[in-house]
């Protein structure tokens, strides 16, 4: 059905969440999600400071069959942006939980993180879908 790493933490909106240290945290989407998008050939997010809340749209990705909003999982400052993706966005197709990821977000509220889906859940979610 698709990879979901066990390491990694989910949205019922297809994000992932790695957790890279106390209270900081990568964002991209699944591979699920990549696949269900189809090409993807442009991304579009937020700058590094940007404040965002839980399920607040964070950006874009177009896809050749559609636009796809992207979703904050979590409350918190965006850090980082992967900027690779402006010249690659297929990184995200290619390498959905490495080179494709989004951003990275400073957590305002990690307690957040317990509301997440596990690998498991959300493999059932996807299957239940």
């Amino acid at each position: 059905m698709g990879n979901f790493p066990a390491d990694l933490k989910y949205t019922k909106d297809h994000e992932w969440v790695r957790v890279t240290g106390k209270d900081k945290a990568r964002v991209g989407i699944t591979d699920y999600a990549q696949k269900q998008l189809g090409d993807i050939v442009f991304v579009e997010l937020p700058k590094a400071g940007a404040k965002f809340k839980a399920s607040e749209s964070i950006g874009t990705v177009e896809s050749v069959k559609s636009v796809s909003e992207i979703y904050s999982p979590l409350t918190g400052t965006i850090t980082a942006v992967n900027e690779d993706l402006n010249e690659e966005p297929e990184q995200v197709n290619e390498d959905p939980y490495g080179d494709g990821w989004f951003v990275e977000i400073t957590l305002t509220k990690a307690d957040e993180l317990k509301g997440l889906l596990d690998a498991a859940q959300y493999e059932e979610y996807i299957a239940e879908g």
